[in-house]
Protein backbone atom coordinates (compact mmCIF):
# COMPACT_ATOMS: atom_id res chain seq x y z
CA UNK A 1 0.00 0.00 0.00
CA UNK A 2 1.60 3.40 -0.96
CA UNK A 3 0.32 6.85 0.36
CA UNK A 4 -0.15 8.95 -3.01
CA UNK A 5 -0.95 12.01 -1.09
CA UNK A 6 0.50 15.25 -2.95
CA UNK A 7 3.54 16.82 -1.28
CA UNK A 8 2.55 19.97 -2.23
CA UNK A 9 -0.83 19.49 -0.28
CA UNK A 10 -1.64 21.37 2.79
CA UNK A 11 -4.28 19.55 5.07
CA UNK A 12 -6.12 21.98 7.12
CA UNK A 13 -7.32 21.76 10.81
CA UNK A 14 -10.74 20.16 9.52
CA UNK A 15 -8.94 17.79 7.50
CA UNK A 16 -10.39 19.36 3.98
CA UNK A 17 -7.31 19.51 1.13
CA UNK A 18 -5.60 22.49 0.78
CA UNK A 19 -4.72 22.29 -2.69
CA UNK A 20 -6.70 22.47 -6.31
CA UNK A 21 -4.65 20.35 -7.70
CA UNK A 22 -5.06 17.97 -4.97
CA UNK A 23 -9.09 17.92 -5.58
CA UNK A 24 -8.67 17.83 -9.16
CA UNK A 25 -6.91 14.67 -8.72
CA UNK A 26 -8.41 13.20 -5.76
CA UNK A 27 -10.24 10.38 -8.29
CA UNK A 28 -7.89 7.30 -8.28
CA UNK A 29 -6.09 5.92 -11.52
CA UNK A 30 -7.45 2.39 -11.79
CA UNK A 31 -10.61 1.18 -13.07
CA UNK A 32 -10.48 -2.19 -12.01
CA UNK A 33 -12.49 -2.12 -8.71
CA UNK A 34 -16.10 -3.88 -8.58
CA UNK A 35 -18.61 -3.46 -5.76
CA UNK A 36 -22.43 -4.38 -4.48
CA UNK A 37 -24.43 -2.91 -1.87
CA UNK A 38 -25.09 -5.89 0.68
CA UNK A 39 -27.77 -3.83 2.12
CA UNK A 40 -29.73 -0.48 1.73
CA UNK A 41 -29.75 1.43 5.11
CA UNK A 42 -32.40 4.22 6.12
CA UNK A 43 -33.07 6.35 8.87
CA UNK A 44 -36.90 7.12 10.73
CA UNK A 45 -38.32 9.00 8.31
CA UNK A 46 -37.09 6.48 5.54
CA UNK A 47 -37.88 2.86 7.21
CA UNK A 48 -38.87 1.21 10.41
CA UNK A 49 -35.40 2.78 12.50
CA UNK A 50 -31.82 3.40 11.69
CA UNK A 51 -29.99 1.37 9.57
CA UNK A 52 -26.67 1.80 7.95
CA UNK A 53 -25.66 1.07 3.58
CA UNK A 54 -23.48 -1.14 4.14
CA UNK A 55 -20.96 -2.18 1.17
CA UNK A 56 -18.71 -4.69 -0.46
CA UNK A 57 -15.80 -3.48 -2.49
CA UNK A 58 -13.24 -5.37 -4.15
CA UNK A 59 -9.91 -5.18 -6.02
CA UNK A 60 -6.29 -6.25 -6.46
CA UNK A 61 -6.61 -9.24 -4.37
CA UNK A 62 -8.70 -7.49 -1.29
CA UNK A 63 -12.14 -7.87 -0.14
CA UNK A 64 -13.36 -4.75 2.01
CA UNK A 65 -16.72 -4.19 3.49
CA UNK A 66 -17.30 -0.74 3.82
CA UNK A 67 -19.41 0.58 7.60
CA UNK A 68 -20.60 -2.35 8.77
CA UNK A 69 -23.06 -0.52 10.78
CA UNK A 70 -26.57 -1.03 12.50
CA UNK A 71 -28.79 -3.48 10.64
CA UNK A 72 -32.19 -5.44 11.63
CA UNK A 73 -30.47 -8.85 11.53
CA UNK A 74 -26.03 -9.98 10.98
CA UNK A 75 -27.72 -11.45 7.89
CA UNK A 76 -28.45 -8.37 6.24
CA UNK A 77 -24.60 -8.45 5.66
CA UNK A 78 -23.81 -12.08 5.92
CA UNK A 79 -26.07 -13.09 3.54
CA UNK A 80 -25.27 -10.91 0.62
CA UNK A 81 -21.36 -11.85 1.08
CA UNK A 82 -22.55 -15.60 1.05
CA UNK A 83 -24.07 -15.45 -2.09
CA UNK A 84 -20.70 -13.90 -3.79
CA UNK A 85 -19.12 -16.69 -1.83
CA UNK A 86 -17.43 -14.46 0.90
CA UNK A 87 -17.74 -16.15 4.56
CA UNK A 88 -16.50 -13.59 7.15
CA UNK A 89 -12.58 -14.39 7.01
CA UNK A 90 -12.47 -13.76 3.68
CA UNK A 91 -12.96 -10.34 4.48
CA UNK A 92 -9.36 -8.17 4.23
CA UNK A 93 -10.52 -4.57 5.28
CA UNK A 94 -13.14 -3.18 6.77
CA UNK A 95 -13.33 0.83 6.33
CA UNK A 96 -14.92 3.20 8.71
CA UNK A 97 -16.38 6.40 7.34
CA UNK A 98 -16.64 7.88 11.18
CA UNK A 99 -16.92 6.15 14.71
CA UNK A 100 -20.48 6.69 15.20
CA UNK A 101 -22.42 3.05 16.39
CA UNK A 102 -25.08 3.41 13.55
CA UNK A 103 -22.06 2.97 10.68
CA UNK A 104 -19.57 0.64 12.92
CA UNK A 105 -21.75 -1.66 14.99
CA UNK A 106 -20.33 -4.90 13.35
CA UNK A 107 -17.03 -4.00 12.36
CA UNK A 108 -16.07 -7.69 14.66
CA UNK A 109 -17.76 -9.88 12.42
CA UNK A 110 -14.34 -9.52 10.80
CA UNK A 111 -11.76 -10.40 12.83
CA UNK A 112 -9.09 -11.05 10.36
CA UNK A 113 -9.84 -7.68 8.47
CA UNK A 114 -7.42 -4.26 8.60
CA UNK A 115 -9.54 -2.08 9.99
CA UNK A 116 -8.79 1.90 8.61
CA UNK A 117 -10.09 4.98 9.96
CA UNK A 118 -9.23 8.29 9.69
CA UNK A 119 -5.60 7.99 10.93
CA UNK A 120 -5.26 4.40 11.76
CA UNK A 121 -4.95 1.06 10.51
CA UNK A 122 -5.99 -2.03 13.18
CA UNK A 123 -5.38 -5.17 13.60
CA UNK A 124 -5.83 -7.96 16.26
CA UNK A 125 -3.81 -6.08 19.35
CA UNK A 126 -1.66 -3.68 17.19
CA UNK A 127 -2.27 -0.16 15.30
CA UNK A 128 -0.46 2.02 12.82
CA UNK A 129 -1.01 5.90 12.60
CA UNK A 130 -1.45 7.32 8.97
CA UNK A 131 -3.30 9.77 7.29
CA UNK A 132 -6.05 8.60 5.46
CA UNK A 133 -6.01 11.20 2.79
CA UNK A 134 -4.79 10.52 -0.41
CA UNK A 135 -3.83 7.28 0.88
CA UNK A 136 -4.53 3.78 -1.78
CA UNK A 137 -5.38 0.61 -0.75
CA UNK A 138 -4.99 -0.52 -4.25
CA UNK A 139 -4.92 1.75 -7.59
CA UNK A 140 -8.51 1.63 -7.84
CA UNK A 141 -8.77 2.54 -4.19
CA UNK A 142 -8.44 5.62 -2.46
CA UNK A 143 -9.10 6.90 1.01
CA UNK A 144 -9.65 11.01 1.49
CA UNK A 145 -10.82 13.17 3.91
CA UNK A 146 -14.74 14.40 4.12
CA UNK A 147 -15.33 16.15 7.61
CA UNK A 148 -18.88 17.42 7.80
CA UNK A 149 -21.03 14.79 9.71
CA UNK A 150 -18.43 14.57 11.90
CA UNK A 151 -14.69 15.95 12.11
CA UNK A 152 -13.34 12.32 11.30
CA UNK A 153 -15.29 11.35 8.00
CA UNK A 154 -13.37 9.71 5.66
CA UNK A 155 -14.75 8.71 1.69
CA UNK A 156 -13.40 5.69 -0.08
CA UNK A 157 -13.27 6.32 -3.82
CA UNK A 158 -13.04 3.47 -5.99
CA UNK A 159 -12.39 3.59 -10.00
CA UNK A 160 -14.69 0.74 -11.27
CA UNK A 161 -15.97 0.54 -14.66
CA UNK A 162 -18.76 2.33 -14.92
CA UNK A 163 -16.72 5.17 -13.37
CA UNK A 164 -15.70 6.33 -9.42
CA UNK A 165 -18.01 5.49 -7.07
CA UNK A 166 -18.07 7.54 -3.89
CA UNK A 167 -18.78 5.14 -0.32
CA UNK A 168 -19.14 8.77 1.43
CA UNK A 169 -20.69 7.48 4.77
CA UNK A 170 -22.73 10.40 6.41
CA UNK A 171 -21.60 13.09 4.15
CA UNK A 172 -25.22 12.51 3.12
CA UNK A 173 -27.83 10.22 4.79
CA UNK A 174 -29.86 9.32 1.69
CA UNK A 175 -30.54 11.31 -1.59
CA UNK A 176 -32.19 13.66 0.23
CA UNK A 177 -29.28 14.78 2.01
CA UNK A 178 -30.61 15.89 4.44
CA UNK A 179 -29.42 19.90 2.83
CA UNK A 180 -29.18 20.67 7.00
CA UNK A 181 -27.21 17.63 8.48
CA UNK A 182 -28.83 18.22 12.27
CA UNK A 183 -25.63 16.96 13.75
CA UNK A 184 -22.91 18.43 11.59
CA UNK A 185 -20.55 20.61 13.45
CA UNK A 186 -19.86 22.73 10.95
CA UNK A 187 -22.21 23.63 7.89
CA UNK A 188 -19.33 25.03 5.80
CA UNK A 189 -17.09 22.19 6.04
CA UNK A 190 -20.07 19.74 4.94
CA UNK A 191 -20.67 21.47 2.08
CA UNK A 192 -16.85 21.94 1.13
CA UNK A 193 -16.84 18.38 1.43
CA UNK A 194 -19.96 17.35 -0.18
CA UNK A 195 -18.52 19.43 -3.29
CA UNK A 196 -14.92 17.93 -3.50
CA UNK A 197 -16.84 14.42 -2.78
CA UNK A 198 -19.03 16.04 -6.32
CA UNK A 199 -15.75 16.44 -8.50
CA UNK A 200 -14.57 13.32 -7.91
CA UNK A 201 -17.42 10.86 -8.02
CA UNK A 202 -19.79 9.91 -10.95
CA UNK A 203 -22.10 7.70 -8.20
CA UNK A 204 -22.34 8.41 -4.64
CA UNK A 205 -23.34 5.54 -2.00
CA UNK A 206 -24.29 7.44 0.90
CA UNK A 207 -24.62 6.09 4.87
CA UNK A 208 -28.68 5.48 5.10
CA UNK A 209 -30.11 4.73 1.92
CA UNK A 210 -29.73 4.00 -1.97
CA UNK A 211 -26.71 5.23 -4.54
CA UNK A 212 -27.55 7.99 -6.87
CA UNK A 213 -26.24 10.23 -9.18
CA UNK A 214 -23.13 12.70 -8.38
CA UNK A 215 -25.00 15.75 -10.33
CA UNK A 216 -26.57 18.65 -9.98
CA UNK A 217 -29.53 17.53 -7.92
CA UNK A 218 -27.56 16.14 -4.78
CA UNK A 219 -27.49 19.05 -1.55
CA UNK A 220 -24.88 20.71 -0.55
Amino acid sequence: MTNTTNTTTNTTTDGTAGSATARATDAPLGRDAVYKILTTGYVGSTGPGVAATVSYVSDAGRHIVFDPGMVASREDILGPLAELGLGPDDITDVVLSHHHPDNTMNAGLFGRALVHDHKVEYAGDQWRNRDAEGYELTPSLRLIRTPGHSLEDITLLAGTGSGVVAFAGDLWWHADGPADDPVAPDRGVLRASRLRVLAAADLIVPGHGGAFAANGDVPL
